[in-house]
């Protein structure tokens, strides 16, 4: 089954962020990362970069409630110390608890509330060692991919992106989201969000191409997730 890939408008992108049924959704998100497996595919992920240290900026884009990241917080802290980690999104649902939990494992956690396309558009104020996003890129049209795929090289020494895998078990998986008790909108975005997914080398065809010295790397990671890694390799 070959999918032709169409971004559609989500639900919960347009909703109010006290919407009862937004605050469901994004409760149903946290299960559905556990299902893609999300946290495992990020580390190994970060594992295969090889840093020659610690990040000690992170840049997340996309990062609705925060939670994904402090989970792999919890799971690296005794490694990865005196962490900012800087969360873009233009609506502000990181609440406080979650901010004081970062704080308690040695994490800076700061909220940057934009629209991503325009801290795209904007100079650089910020260098990040590493860069991450989830369930995010898929939102964009091509065109408008490019310009936020070259502010993420400008800034960014690693980025990974877990994107929704365009394929046949990621539409399966999509119309059985209900099996997870998820409500109405996070079925339907469920979908949307499969058919605008990635697969191949699209991401990587996007990417600024005069960047020099990046390692582009796209694979799918089972059961759900299309990855994809870029780093940026030492001058000699």
């Amino acid at each position: 089954m070959k999918l032709q890939r169409q971004v559609l408008p989500e639900r919960l992108d347009v909703m109010a962020v006290a919407d009862p049924a937004a605050r469901r959704a994004r409760r149903d998100l946290q299960r559905v990362h556990r299902v893609m497996r999300s946290l495992s595919i990020l580390r190994d992920a970060i594992d295969s970069l090889q840093m020659a240290r610690p990040p000690r900026n992170i840049l997340e884009l996309g990062a609705g409630d925060g939670s994904l990241m402090l989970r792999f917080a919890r799971s690296s802290h005794t490694a990865w110390r005196d962490v900012r980690v800087t969360f873009l999104d233009r609506q502000d649902v990181i609440d406080a608890e979650t901010c004081q939990r970062f704080r308690q494992l040695g994490w800076d956690a700061q909220l940057l509330r934009s629209d991503a396309l325009e801290w795209a558009q904007a100079p650089a104020e910020q260098h990040y060692d590493l860069g991450v996003t989830t369930l995010f890129l898929h939102h964009f049209e091509s065109h408008a991919l490019e310009r936020l795929l070259r502010a993420i090289a400008g800034c960014c020494r690693t980025f990974i992106a877990l994107e929704p895998r365009r394929n046949s078990i990621a539409w399966i998986g999509s119309h059985l989201l209900g099996v997870l008790g998820a409500n109405e909108v996070t079925r339907e975005d469920g979908v949307t969000s499969v058919v605008a997914g990635f697969a191949s080398d699209e991401l990587s065809s996007l990417w600024p191409c005069d960047a020099p010295g990046w390692g582009l790397r796209e694979y799918f990671a089972w059961p759900f997730t299309h990855c994809f890694v870029a780093d940026k390799k030492a001058s000699p």
